[in-house]
């Protein structure tokens, strides 16, 4: 999958942390290491291990898939035969199948040196001991320095520990629009879900399907789902998942209702959750499809496909007034997650320190190469993108340092079991047989569950 383009791209508090701009700050967790976490293991807290001309040969375990994946590594590899000629890193490409080679590395002593997890992954490694606190390791190379206060939520894990070395920052769930459909049909960019239910019926009475989704893949639906329950309570699915909140309580029974009202009245085409990423896209693309939900990524293809008819808007809310006051709540966020270390690796000390340079060098690629201004850590204010940002990018740019607070994505969820459920549940929700009725009651039995 694409994520849509990055199921674990690991690509706000928001890109509150941004390459270029400043965000809201976010107290990052203690760095000492509890008592009760005896598997994880530790560095061993040594000065760090000289440098030699020995050659070494790391393997790493990544994202390689498409440009955006791509050229970031590609610049980093360059970039790190400079710094340190002796390592060479072999790839093993990274598949697109939720962690589960990953596993099975794990499960069968072959992990790589350095891997790419997102959060399911190290808690399911630290629990495992397959995974290197980094603590030293950051604070040794100043990689703590340079990550964007509001991006360290993707640096700490939530017992106060630093597991992975993050690249990506928070990113956003963007619902973006074709404005020439809009203007074609004579459709206001909807405030309110009243005005979203009349875009809806003009554009399926002109044989246009109001939104595209790919929602063949839970997170997407997951994402939509949250873009709706943030209009209701800020806390969206990071509230569900921190079981601060239960799918019966009001905020989030509106939330369902809202989405069964509006997938039953054509919201969504036909088969929904048979398609795939591509075929989403491409009905958004052709001008078959008003309106198209993915993360802020989706920027760059949408540009390029639709040059200035595309745009994003804000999410609708119940009324007016309400669209007006949570304008600076996002669906979204940051996780921990990044280029994580094997502890049983005979060169750990060195791969951490290559782990953490391979980080800081990606995000200088996806900011310099990629115009992309999500990123975990500051960029050196010397690098300037090769190209602009598009109008999309620049527009929401100017947008982050209002962001006042983001939920997550589904694979920032720490509880599993409601990842697993809501993924399902919101698929299903997403088709006009299933009722909000049903969608509370089995998550709430997972919330139940999970909170005994």
């Amino acid at each position: 999958m694409k994520y849509a383009k990055k199921l674990m791209s690991l690509t706000m508090g928001v890109a509150l942390g941004m390459g270029v701009l400043a965000g809201c700050a976010a107290k990052p967790a203690e760095t000492s290491k509890p008592a009760d976490e005896p598997k994880a293991v530790a560095e061993t807290p040594a000065e760090a291990p000289e440098k030699t001309n020995e050659p070494v040969t790391l393997k790493i375990y990544a994202q390689y898939s498409d440009d955006d994946t791509k050229i970031p590594y590609d610049y980093a590899v360059q970039e790190l035969a400079k710094a340190y000629p002796n390592v060479k890193l072999e790839l093993d490409i990274q598949a697109q199948d939720d962690g589960q080679k990953l596993q099975t590395y794990a499960a069968t002593g072959n992990l790589p040196d350095i891997f790419q997890v997102g959060l399911s992954q190290i808690e399911t490694f630290k629990k495992s001991g397959n995974i290197m606190v980094l603590n030293d390791a950051a604070q040794k190379s100043g990689f703590i320095d340079k990550v964007h206060e509001g991006s360290k939520v993707n640096l700490y894990n939530e017992d106060g520990n630093i597991y992975a070395f993050p690249y990506a920052g928070n990113e956003l769930v963007v619902w973006y629009y074709n404005k020439e459909l809009f203007e074609k049909y004579n459709v206001e960019v909807p405030k309110t879900y009243d005005e979203l239910l009349e875009a809806v019926k003009v554009f399926k009475e002109n044989d246009v399907i109001p939104m595209s989704v790919f929602a063949k893949e839970g997170w997407i639906t997951t994402a939509l789902y949250d873009a709706i329950a943030v209009r209701y309570d800020a806390g969206g699915i990071d509230k569900l998942d921190k079981g601060q909140g239960k799918a019966s309580d009001e905020a989030y029974t509106s939330a369902a209702k809202k989405l069964n009202e509006l997938v039953k009245a054509g919201l969504l085409p036909d088969g929904v959750t048979n398609l795939n990423y591509d075929q989403a896209a491409a009905l958004f693309y052709e001008g078959k499809a008003a309106m198209f939900l993915n993360g802020q990524w989706e920027i760059e293809a949408s540009t390029q496909k639709l040059g200035d008819k595309a745009d994003w808007m804000y999410y609708p809310a119940a009324d007016e007034a309400s669209y007006e006051a949570s304008k600076t709540v996002w669906a979204g966020g940051g996780a921990p997650g990044g280029y994580a270390v094997n502890p049983n690796s005979p060169n750990k000390e060195l791969a951490a320190e290559v782990a953490a340079f391979i980080s800081e060098k990606y995000c200088e690629a996806k900011y310099k190469l990629r115009s992309n201004p999500m990123l975990a850590l500051k960029v050196d204010a010397s690098i300037t993108p090769e190209k602009p940002f598009s109008p999309m990018m620049e527009r929401l740019a100017k947008e982050i340092p209002n962001i006042t607070s983001t939920t997550k994505f589904a694979w920032g969820l720490s509880n599993q079991p409601l990842k697993k459920s809501i993924e399902e549940q919101t698929q299903f929700l997403c088709t006009p047989q299933y009722t909000a009725e049903e969608f509370i009651q089995e998550i709430d039995k997972v919330i139940d569950r999970t909170n005994k």
